[in-house]
C-alpha cells in the first residue's frame, strides 16, 4: 500500500469521527464526547496531512498552528458563554477566510492550465469565502451592538445584490476562459467581500440564530470547494459535513419561526414595526408591577413552575442562580421544568449550553414542542430575560412581524411571572401582549440580582 493510500485511509478515519462527533452533539447528554470524537478527528486529519510527501516548509506550519492554537486556547478560555455567538460568527469568518485565502494561493502559484473543475472549484471558493468572512463579521458586529441590530435598508438594495451577483458571475466567466486575467480574478474577491456586507446589513438581529448558522454552511461549502480544487479528500468531506449540517441547522431555525430562508434573507425583519405600531393594533391596558416578596410567595405556593430562559438570563449571568432557585423549590416539592424555544438566545443551542453549563438536569430540559400543551395546567411560569418567543401577538395579531411564529404558550398558565430590565421592546422591535394580560406579574431588575433577591425570600 503507498503512502498516498495510507493517507487516504487516515482521512476516512478521520471523517468517521467527524459523523460520530456530530452524532453524539445531538444530545446534551453525549455532547462532550461528540465534542472528543471532532476533536480526534481533526487531529487525524492533520497529522495525515503533515505527512503527505507533497507536504514542505514545515517550520512555518508550525509556527502558524501554534499561533493558531494560542488564539483558540486563550478565547476558549477568556470568551464568556455569553458571548459564544459572537465567537461563532468569527469562528465562520475565519474559516471563510482561509478558504478564500488558499484558493488565492494555489491560483497564484499554479503553473500551466488549469483544468476545468478545478477552476470552477477554485472560483467558488474565493467567492463564498470572500462573501462568508465580511457576512461573519457584519454579524458579529451585530450581535456585539457595534452596529445596529435593526434592519439597515436603502432605496433599490437587492437590485443592486443581484447586480454584484451578476457582475461576479460574468467576470468568473471571463477568468474561466482566461486564468491569465488576474485582475479580473482580484475584482471578483472585491465584489464577494462586499456581496457579503451587503447581505448581511438588512438582516435584523432577531434573525442572527439564521444567519449565523446560514454563514456556517457557507464556511463550509467554501472549505469543500478548496478540497476540490486541492484534491484534498479530508478538506472535501469535513466542509461537505459543515456545509450540509449547517444547513440543515438554517432549516429548522426557519421552521421554528414558521418563516422562509427567502423571507429570513430579504424581509428585513423588525424593519415593520413603527408601521404596526402606528396602526393601533399593539397591546391595551398597563404592566403590573410587583416587588420580590409577592412573587416569593406565588413561588412558595405553586405545585408546578416552568422556567422560560431567555438572552436576558444569559446577559445577566443568572443560569447559576436560576438552577439554584429551581433545585430549591423541587427540594421544597415543586414541579420544576425548563421550556426552551429553538431560536431563544442568539444561536442555536445558546440556551441548552448555558443551562449545562449550570448543571441543570437534562431531563428538566424540554422543547417547545413538548411542554407547550402543559402551560395550561401549570401553576406558574418564570419568564427570565426571554421576549419574543413568548409573545401572544404571534398567535393572535395578523398585523404582528411575528404572526404565525411557533411560541412558547406561557399566557395559558395561571400566573406568569416576567422577570425583565425594562419596558424596552426585544430583538424584534415590537411590544409584547403577554406583559399586559391580567395573570401576568412584571418584576423588573436585572435578572441575577432579581433571582437571588428571590433565592432569598422564597428562603425565608
Amino acid at each position: 500500500m503507498s503512502i498516498v493510500n495510507i493517507i487516504d485511509f487516515v482521512y476516512l478515519i478521520s471523517a468517521v469521527l467527524f459523523m460520530l462527533g456530530i452524532k453524539n452533539l445531538s444530545s446534551p447528554a453525549t455532547a462532550k464526547l461528540g465534542n472528543k470524537l471532532s476533536m480526534a478527528g481533526m487531529l487525524v486529519a492533520i497529522a495525515a496531512t503533515l505527512a503527505s510527501p507533497d507536504m514542505f516548509g514545515y517550520t512555518m506550519i508550525i509556527i502558524a498552528i501554534a499561533i493558531g492554537a494560542a488564539i483558540g486556547g486563550y478565547a476558549a478560555v477568556k470568551v464568556e458563554m455569553t458571548s459564544m455567538p459572537e465567537m461563532v460568527a468569527l469562528f465562520n469568518g475565519c474559516g471563510g477566510a482561509a478558504s478564500a485565502l488558499v484558493a488565492m494561493a494555489e491560483f497564484n502559484g499554479h503553473t500551466g492550465a488549469f483544468a476545468n473543475f478545478t477552476m470552477i472549484t477554485l472560483l467558488l471558493s474565493v467567492i463564498i469565502g470572500g462573501l462568508t468572512f465580511t457576512g461573519s463579521i457584519i454579524a458579529y458586529t451585530k450581535l456585539q451592538g457595534i452596529i445596529s441590530t435593526r434592519p439597515i435598508t436603502y432605496p433599490f438594495q437587492q437590485v443592486v445584490n443581484a447586480g454584484i451577483v451578476l457582475l461576479t458571475i460574468f467576470l468568473a466567466y471571463l477568468v474561466f476562459q482566461n486564468p491569465a486575467n488576474t485582475l479580473a480574478f482580484y475584482f471578483i474577491i472585491l465584489l464577494a467581500l462586499g456581496l457579503g456586507v451587503l447581505a448581511v446589513i438588512p438582516i435584523g438581529g432577531a434573525d442572527m440564530p439564521v444567519i449565523v448558522s446560514l454563514l456556517n454552511s457557507y464556511s463550509g461549502l467554501a472549505v469543500s470547494m478548496t478540497g476540490f480544487a486541492l484534491n484534498n479528500n479530508a478538506l472535501i468531506i469535513v466542509g461537505s459535513l459543515v456545509g450540509a449540517s449547517g444547513l440543515f441547522l438554517t432549516k429548522i431555525m426557519c421552521d421554528a419561526m414558521n418563516r422562509s430562508l427567502a423571507n429570513v434573507l430579504f424581509g428585513a425583519f423588525g424593519a415593520v414595526d413603527d408601521s404596526v405600531a402606528d396602526g393601533g393594533e399593539g397591546p391595551t391596558g398597563s404592566m403590573k408591577g410587583f416587588e420580590v416578596e409577592d412573587v416569593a410567595i406565588t413561588l412558595q405556593n405553586a405545585d408546578s413552575l416552568i422556567i422560560v430562559p431567555g438572552y436576558g438570563m444569559a446577559a445577566a449571568q443568572a443560569q447559576h442562580v436560576t438552577r439554584e432557585l429551581g433545585d430549591y423549590l423541587g427540594e421544597e416539592g415543586v414541579d420544576v421544568r425548563y421550556a426552551i424555544h429553538s431560536v431563544a438566545g442568539r444561536m442555536p443551542g445558546h440556551m441548552n449550553v448555558l443551562l449545562a453549563e449550570a448543571d441543570v438536569p437534562y431531563d428538566q430540559l424540554y422543547a417547545m414542542e413538548d411542554i407547550n400543551d402543559d402551560f395550561s395546567t401549570t401553576d406558574v411560569v418564570l419568564v427570565i430575560g426571554a421576549n419574543d418567543v413568548v409573545n401572544p401577538a404571534a398567535k393572535t395579531n395578523p398585523g404582528s412581524p411575528i404572526y404565525g411564529m411557533p411560541i412558547l404558550e406561557v399566557d395559558k398558565a395561571q400566573t406568569v411571572v416576567v422577570l425583565k430590565r425594562s419596558m424596552n421592546v426585544g430583538f424584534a422591535g415590537i411590544e409584547n401582549e403577554l406583559f399586559f394580560k391580567d395573570n401576568t406579574m412584571m418584576l423588573f431588575g436585572d435578572a441575577k440580582s432579581s433571582i437571588q433577591k428571590l433565592l432569598s425570600a422564597v428562603k425565608e
